[in-house]
């Protein structure tokens, strides 16, 4: 009996950890960013009021129809390699902090970028992307793969 009840609190406490590192700079994933407004081309700022919750992390959104449109198909918007750098994570397989105006829709993914200090990672990574972007991207997802938890 001891043990049952135990594994019971290990099972509820799986329930709400998150499965990767994400990127939580202001407390939610893209600093608060609406995920859903960059598939439209734009970077936007979220609204408290719109928020929602999902693998453990929380998101917010500029309107009732991105959020909504975020809890029809979370896996759509979420940002590539848990909304770090994604130079950072192809170059030197590094958790780095976006500026979370930089982004990328490249094949239907979300792509975030540093962007400080005269270093913009978006304009790298597009100098890589052009010479093997399909290389690029899988020694980005290979990286990833090793440090996301």
């Amino acid at each position: 009996m001891r043990y049952l009840i135990f594994a019971f609190f290990i099972g509820v406490s799986s329930i709400n950890a998150q499965s990767i590192d994400y990127n939580l700079k202001k407390g939610y994933v893209a600093e608060g960013y609406d995920v859903v407004a960059y598939f439209n081309n734009e970077a936007i700022e979220g609204d408290k009021k719109y928020s929602t919750t999902h693998d453990g992390v929380n998101y917010k959104f500029s309107s009732q129809n991105n959020l909504d449109a975020f809890l029809k198909a979370p896996e759509k918007y979420i940002p590539q390699y848990g909304g770090y750098c994604a130079y950072a994570i192809a170059e030197k397989s590094k958790k780095v902090g976006i500026n979370p105006k930089t982004f990328e829709i490249r094949n239907g993914k979300l792509y975030l970028f540093y962007n400080k200090w005269g270093t913009n990672t978006l304009e790298l990574w597009e100098k890589n992307i052009l010479k093997d972007v399909k290389g690029y991207v899988s020694k980005a997802d290979l990286n990833w793969e090793a440090i996301k938890n």
